[in-house]
């Protein structure tokens, strides 16, 4: 799906995301997906991997499965409740122009850039009081 360089250059971007913001960015890549509607699948990983579990429930995950072109995007409760639906489908559109040219870097990198500005406004980076409560590495489903 993605090369090592790639992988390495989207985990960057993470981390800078989250510079910014309490917030919390991951991301789950996988080939194919079983359900009917991506965000079903998006939430089972969601809570799955315990991301629900974030202090100020800000957490979030963008989920891709490229044979399939399934994508989502999931936002905890806290989150949630600051950005209107459209918001987040207007992150799913555009990552799915890209995906459709088959540049999954670039639209990953794009929804994770406008994410971390998103949670950059409303949970802004406390110095003090902040830490990595997740890990920035890229979730891998089935091959």
């Amino acid at each position: 799906m993605l090369s090592e360089a790639q992988q390495a250059q989207l985990m960057q971007a993470i981390r800078l995301a989250e510079q910014r913001t309490s917030g919390e960015i991951r991301v789950f890549l996988e080939r194919r997906c079983r359900y009917v509607d991506a965000a079903d699948r998006a939430a089972e990983i969601f809570f799955s991997t315990g991301m629900q579990q974030t202090q100020q429930r800000n957490a979030v995950l963008i989920y891709l499965a490229t044979e399939d072109l399934q994508v989502a995007v999931w936002g905890d409760q806290g989150i949630h409740e600051k950005l209107d639906p459209l918001y987040w489908q207007e992150r799913v559109h555009a990552m799915l122009g890209l995906f459709k040219k088959e540049d999954y870097l670039q639209g990953l990198l794009g929804c994770v850039e406008a994410t971390g500005e998103a949670l950059h406004h409303h949970f802004p980076y406390d110095g003090s009081a902040d830490r990595n409560e997740l890990s920035d590495d890229i979730l891998f489903g089935r091959s």
